[in-house]
């Protein structure tokens, strides 16, 4: 069961309500409200040395250059650890215009933002976001405090919802992804969190093997910050029910087909193409560096998080090789 059922029928305030309590009431407690509980890893801005905190920081980040001069034992602290930017990328392309459960797409991801905003909305943080609209690309500049988090979750939700094709003119060029992430790349000079929300089938080619057009971006991001890809979908995007005829509609084109769901074999092969997409999606972001949280329409998307930090903390205090940098 979703975290938030009806959330879709609340008025504006009233949803901003609900994601705040869901979140510092679900979420916050499990994962401390900081930026290490959010993603785990250190940081890379060199800022003097603290006293070492048992059972809180990692023996790797000892100094033990101070540790020797003072006799104490002291950590190296890094400028991700007192404040954080955080750059947010939130598609709401016509892509995202779909649902077949509680919550749609878009729903979805301002619920994703939501908790990323909460749960790094500490003293100095600060945090940006730009909005991918059929219209083009919305900034929202970097600041602190929670009025600022709570405007940009409202202008999420008064989002048009227009759709990406225009039947009396023309076909409206959907939204780029890869010059999104590029403006992105631009705006972010200090090394901090990137927070990219999308279903990420922006220009996503039909042969597997080549790399869809936003991967090469979304790796020179990973190269300096940490980077979280937020993937949105919906149970009905990777399997057909069985309800007869019925016609298709690519909302960011408007091309319309018809199909019988019906036919066993249709479904069959619907199933397997749309398994290898998100597969083709899967790699593309594991090889660009970035943190993959797959987030479902169909599932209760706190419990979903939870079980995403639980599994980065474990990778980060396992036994391993040489960290890399913007991994999480």
């Amino acid at each position: 069961m979703p975290a938030d059922p009806g959330l879709a029928e609340l008025a504006p305030d009233q949803r901003l309500r609900r994601l705040e309590l869901t979140v510092t009431r679900r979420l916050d407690g499990l994962l401390h409200g900081q930026y290490r509980g959010l993603l785990p890893g250190p940081g890379s801005e060199p800022a003097g040395s603290r006293e070492y905190r048992p059972g809180e920081d990692e023996v790797r980040r000892m100094d033990w250059a101070v540790t020797a001069r003072t006799t104490v034992p002291h950590v190296r602290e890094v400028d991700a650890d007192r404040e954080l930017t955080t750059w947010l990328l939130v598609d709401a392309s016509p892509s995202m215009e779909f649902g077949t459960a509680e919550l749609d797409k878009r729903e979805l991801s301002v619920a994703a933002v939501a908790a990323v905003g909460f749960l790094t909305a500490g003293v100095g943080n600060r945090l940006g976001a730009h909005l991918l609209v059929p219209s083009g690309l919305r900034r929202f500049p970097a600041r602190s405090g929670r009025t600022h988090l709570l405007g940009l979750l409202r202008a999420l939700l008064a989002a048009p919802r227009t759709g990406g094709y225009d039947e009396e003119t023309a076909p409206l060029a959907p939204p780029d992804l890869a010059d999104a992430l590029a403006a992105v790349h631009r705006v972010a000079n200090r090394r901090g969190l990137v927070v990219v929300v999308s279903d990420f089938l922006d220009g996503l080619p039909d042969d597997p093997d080549e790399p869809p057009p936003w991967e090469r971006t979304l790796r020179r991001l990973a190269v300096r910050h940490q980077v979280l890809a937020v993937e949105v979908t919906d149970p009905r995007e990777l399997e057909l029910p069985d309800v007869g005829l019925v016609t298709l509609v690519d909302p960011e084109t408007g091309r319309r087909r018809e199909v019988c769901t019906s036919d066993r074999g249709l479904r069959d092969r619907y199933a397997a193409a749309a398994a290898a997409q998100r597969d083709q999606v899967r790699q593309a972001l594991r090889r660009s560096g970035a943190t993959h949280l797959p987030l479902r329409t169909d599932r209760d998307w706190c419990a979903d998080i939870v079980r995403h930090v639980q599994a980065q903390r474990r990778l980060a205090v396992a036994p391993a090789g040489p960290v890399r940098g913007g991994g999480a």
